[in-house]
């Protein structure tokens, strides 16, 4: 892959519904997809530019980033009603160009990794599940 080339997504894993999370670029939506059956469950618009995708086991919650090379963006968070039902609970604005999401369940926080602008500094982005 070119250094000027995007991946084609990124995923993330429920064990308990064996449900595949994957964030696409094109058209950016966040797929459910049964891992036994390969079937899709469930599409859902994205944050353009995706970025990253977790799944947050204890809460039943999918986040996806994404506004890397845009002047906004947003980290996306969906709740598991069931395995095959998902509805938008979140969208969270972070920063132009932001678009690296990580979830960390030992201190339950997301980190939105920020580059630098001509109006900030780069940064790290914090926020805390609300439930």
């Amino acid at each position: 892959m070119g250094c000027n080339q995007r991946p084609p997504g990124d995923a993330a894993f429920d064990e308990d519904t064996s449900r595949v999370f994957i964030g696409t670029h094109t058209p950016p939506e966040m797929i459910a997809m049964d891992s036994k059956s390969g079937k899709e469950v469930a599409h859902l618009p994205t944050p353009d530019n995706m970025d990253g995708v977790y799944f947050d086991a204890g809460r039943k919650r999918v986040s996806v980033s994404g506004g890397r090379d845009l002047t906004a963006g947003f980290a996306y968070v969906y709740q598991q009603k069931d395995a095959d039902h998902y509805e938008t609970i979140a969208k969270i604005r972070t920063r132009g160009g932001a678009g690296t999401l990580f979830w960390s369940p030992e201190l339950n926080r997301y980190y939105v990794a920020a580059p630098a602008s001509d109006k900030e500094e780069a940064g790290i982005l914090v926020y805390a599940p609300q439930d």
